[in-house]
């Protein structure tokens, strides 16, 4: 998917009156919150806001954004979460907590696989399910999806790469999610970013199994070496480890592709102990990110937007159990596309993008 200028623009607006709400209460929160009240009158709906843990900046955001919200559409709204990325028995717990007090929804960022029975199961007591962010496979398993079309966000920091390095060879490092585990929103930003760079990938829905040299097609092409698909956990310190490890491989990388920003600081972090410089391309847009966009420390970021997904997820159950209408998928897609902005000062032709300074007014965490 690409978007015009004007459209851009368009949605750098729409996001910023969306999340003015949220914006204005943006701090960390506790594994476990709720609020309610008000709703002019309407019963009272109970929703379930888990994610993947409570410290990753997107899911804080994600958890402050649904607690701003929630006495507006009388929610009484329990927040969970796993302890860290990859913990499913923590997020399948608080799935059957929802359905013991008899919540009327569920909103999750699935961890992996290894929680769809237990979505499956508050289904089938009646619960309405929507994941935010990680389409969970096969997507079917929830009754919607409300995330960043995030294929479309790593084509985006993929085309931006490919016009950084314009045809000069490219020597990649590509630092993922997980080793144990298939996670949709993993696979997607990784196979995304080569598409992007216009590297042939084989299986869709599986890293590290294209060729790991060849050509790159886009922005005029030039050869390319992929040293290296290490897992980073989506943390600053796996993002250091994971790139220590690339470049005892091959010193000379000249292109990283991160699956977030915490990832990508760590990664810089052990680039610049090794005396290398790289480009940095990651996906997420929070402030911090911005801010390490701003600074030169990453090159450009797809921004995206957990505060729209948690209030909408929120709002959609809220309705439905009042009797509304069930939301519908994008056009063409099987998810809810809540938007995605390339964020980079370093402008590429042909690739649209924000400034640092637009993404910063639209950015969520601190």
């Amino acid at each position: 998917m690409r978007t015009s200028t004007r459209a851009t623009r368009a949605l750098v607006c729409a996001v910023a009156a969306s999340t003015a709400l949220g914006l204005a209460g943006c701090n960390r929160s506790s594994d476990s919150d709720t609020g309610g009240g008000g709703g002019g009158g309407e019963a009272q709906v109970g929703v379930a806001l888990i994610t993947k843990d409570s410290t990753n900046p997107f899911f804080v955001a994600m958890q402050e954004g649904g607690k701003a919200d929630a006495a507006k559409n009388n929610v009484k709204l329990t927040i969970a979460s796993g302890k860290q990325e990859g913990d499913d028995q923590g997020q399948i717990t608080a799935i059957e907590d929802a359905i013991a007090r008899g919540d009327k929804g569920i909103l999750i960022t699935p961890m992996s696989t290894g929680v769809n029975a237990a979505i499956k199961k508050a289904r089938e007591a009646g619960l309405f399910v929507i994941a935010l962010d990680t389409p969970p496979d096969p997507v079917d398993t929830v009754d919607i999806t409300f995330a960043t079309d995030n294929r479309d966000a790593g084509k985006r920091i993929g085309q931006w790469a490919a016009g950084q390095v314009a045809g000069k060879p490219a020597t990649i490092a590509l630092i993922d999610l997980f080793s144990d585990k298939i996670v949709s929103v993993d696979y997607n930003r990784d196979q995304g970013f080569l598409e992007g760079m216009g590297i042939d990938v084989k299986d869709g829905k599986k890293n590290g199994d294209e060729a790991k040299t060849g050509k790159y097609t886009a922005a005029g092409g030039g050869d390319y070496t992929i040293v290296c698909n290490e897992a980073g956990n989506g943390e600053e310190a796996g993002g250091r480890s994971a790139m220590e490890k690339c470049l005892a491989k091959n010193p000379d990388i000249n292109v990283v592709y991160t699956i977030n920003e915490p990832t990508a600081v760590g990664a810089n972090a052990a680039l610049k102990a090794a005396g290398k410089t790289a480009t940095i391309v990651s996906v997420d847009g929070g402030c911090a990110g911005v801010a390490s966009v701003k600074s030169g420390v990453i090159g450009a970021t797809a921004q995206q937007y957990p505060l729209k997904m948690a209030t909408m997820g929120m709002e959609a159950i809220a309705k439905i159990a009042r009797g509304g209408e069930k939301p519908k998928t994008t056009e063409g897609l099987d998810f809810f596309d809540t938007g995605v902005a390339l964020v980079t000062d370093k402008k590429v032709e042909g690739v649209e993008s924000i400034t640092s300074d637009e993404g910063s007014k639209i950015c969520w965490g601190k």
